[in-house]
């Protein structure tokens, strides 16, 4: 099939019917697409390197954004305390942010819809047992299991070394804590497909169990999940900026959102607003558009919504 004939089969489907009636729904994809490659192409498009302590002046911190009475051409949304330019490390911010949200998701999707596919299809005591771990999993916020990591890895690495593996801490401490969404949505739609006489038609041609759940049951069960895993990015964006700014996540030599708008925190009431407010507005507008796509994508494949 060629790509024309893929394109214009996309452009007929329901899904991009549904896309281009909302304009809130655009208006977000183009926010969205907006950050995404602002972060992809950052070190070409941001006008400073803010990681380079060769490039940077301190006799240019704490410089207002340059449309005010002492802001300077060259520095757009301002500097912050040790000259880095704001516009810059907003940039380098949310690669870093997309980057851990993105791979914590991912790792949630793994675990959860291999362990929700498996409690769905086999059933009695796995599924008890699986279905019990995700109760008790629940109950344990994010943020508490990236602060038990983050002083595991504290006692165990020495400095240097625990902020070259601090994403590392980040992926897996918000990964591991959203896994039992996925687990239930994919259970709940496995239990429903296995019954269904497709399933049946491959059990009696000896089709080996695990291959009718992942070629047969686990491609139903991926529209809910995609779904869910749109909103939980969001969810993963702020809960990275919240460890962050908790201190327990990015170091301030390689800032997050969350890492930046912490440091700008701390000159809010001393005037130089501007260090921490562009920051947050970033993190505001990046989660909330994916929010919306996410709603979007949740009411444009239910089929009672059409």
């Amino acid at each position: 099939m060629s790509l024309a004939s893929t394109l214009a089969r996309a452009r007929d489907s329901d899904l991009w019917w549904s896309f281009t009636r909302s304009p809130l729904t655009v208006a977000a994809a183009i926010v969205t697409a907006i950050f995404i490659l602002g972060a992809l192409f950052a070190p070409w498009i941001a006008p400073h390197d803010p990681f380079n302590p060769a490039t940077l002046n301190m006799m240019d911190a704490f410089t207002p954004p340059a449309w005010t009475a002492e802001g300077k051409a060259g520095f757009l949304l301002g500097t912050d305390n040790q000259g880095r330019d704001v516009l810059s490390a907003i940039l380098h911010g949310c690669r870093i942010s997309l980057v851990i949200g993105a791979a914590a998701i991912c790792l949630s999707v793994t675990t959860g819809v291999g362990l929700g596919l498996l409690a769905g299809y086999r059933g009695g005591l796995v599924d008890a047992a699986i279905m019990r771990l995700a109760d008790i999993q629940l109950t344990v916020p994010a943020i508490l299991i990236a602060l038990t990591l983050d002083g595991v890895t504290r006692l165990v690495l020495p400095r240097g070394v625990h902020d070259q593996v601090a994403i590392w801490v980040l992926v897996v401490s918000i990964g591991f804590a959203y896994w039992p969404q996925f687990a239930r949505v994919t259970r709940a739609t496995t239990m429903a497909e296995k019954g269904k006489d497709y399933v049946a038609a491959a059990r009696l041609m000896g089709v080996p169990g695990a291959r009718i759940a992942l070629t047969h049951v686990l491609p139903n069960a991926m529209g809910p999940v995609l779904v869910i895993a749109t909103i939980e990015l969001a969810l993963a964006i702020i809960a990275e900026a919240s460890l962050s700014y908790l201190g327990v996540g990015m170091p301030p030599t390689q800032p997050s959102l969350g890492t930046l708008i912490r440091i700008g925190n701390a000159f809010l009431f001393s005037g130089e607003w501007w260090i921490v407010i562009f920051p947050a507005l970033a993190l505001v507008l990046l989660s909330l558009a994916v929010n919306l796509l996410g709603d979007w994508l949740r009411d444009a494949l239910n089929p009672r919504l059409r």
